[in-house]
Parts: structure tokens; C-alpha cells; sequence
């Protein structure tokens, strides 16, 4: 994938989100709507989206994940990382009690162009098992595969 390194400490990054925390999904609702941000379309090339038990999961793989970009004000940011990185049960790079690994990724913003950002991408041990097992999600479009706002509600994996 394109700038896909695994970065650490890039400082505050807008966020790339491919599912249940895109508008008028759930997860939205309950950790971003009413926060002080922006949110633009975007395209992450170079992924793959799988579809998994009420929630999407993204990988790095040969195809373009569709999804919005967040960006907090500093007055929202550590507020809003703080809260999604408990929602995507990342608890620090590589540790391997993650269900995501938090990377920063080159994402587009059609007709603004390319913008870093975060990214939460399935952790290894995930990974492996939807590479091997997991529907891919077609067209990589979480909304497309899911009306919006159809998820079931996300317990703690």
C-alpha cells in the first residue's frame, strides 16, 4: 500500500473511517456528532474492506476502501483519539491485545487532493483470518454493502 508505514507519533492527524464511524451510521452518533469537526468524502487506495461480525474491518490489500475523513479542532482531538482508540481496541503499537493497529496512511480527499491520516487497520492476527476467510466487502464501500444506519449496535470485541 502506498505510504503505508506503520508511523508513530505524527502528532494530530485527521482520521480515515471506512464504517460504522462514517455519518449516519451508530457509532457516529454516538462519538462523533456533536463534536466540533470537519468531514469530507475520501478514498484510502491500496486496501481492502471485510465485512465482520456487525462492523467492517479494513486491510492493506490490492483494492480502494471508500469512507469520510474527520478532522477535530485541537480543542476535540486527544478527546476524539482517546475515544476511538478505545472503540478499535488499540492499546498501543503492536500490542498484541489489539483488534486494530493505529498507522498513519496517505488518503484522498476528491478535488483537495492527498492527505495523512489515520487509519485503524485490522491487526495481524485479524487480518490473517479474514485474508484466509472473511467476505470482502465489494467495491470497498461499507455503505453501499449496509444501508445506513442498519449495523447492529458494536459490544466490546
Amino acid at each position: 500500500m502506498p505510504g503505508s508505514g506503520a508511523v508513530r507519533d505524527e502528532g494530530p492527524l485527521p482520521f480515515f473511517v471506512s464504517g460504522t464511524l462514517r455519518p449516519g451510521e451508530h457509532n457516529h452518533d454516538r462519538f462523533v456528532r456533536g463534536l466540533d469537526v470537519r468531514e469530507q468524502p475520501a478514498l484510502l487506495h491500496g486496501g481492502a474492506l471485510y465485512d465482520g461480525p456487525g462492523y467492517p474491518f479494513v486491510t492493506d490489500g490490492d483494492g480502494t476502501v471508500r469512507g469520510a475523513l474527520i478532522t477535530a479542532t485541537p480543542q476535540e482531538y486527544d478527546g476524539l483519539l482517546a475515544a476511538l482508540d478505545g472503540l478499535e481496541t488499540y492499546l498501543g503499537p503492536d500490542d498484541p491485545r489489539n483488534l486494530y493497529e493505529r498507522v498513519a496512511r496517505d488518503v484522498e480527499v476528491p478535488g483537495a487532493g492527498t492527505v495523512r491520516a489515520w487509519v485503524y487497520l485490522a491487526a495481524s492476527a485479524v487480518s490473517r483470518t479474514l485474508g484466509a476467510s472473511g467476505p470482502r466487502i465489494p467495491g470497498g464501500d461499507w455503505l453501499g454493502h449496509r444501508p445506513p444506519g442498519s449495523g447492529a449496535p458494536r459490544s466490546t470485541p
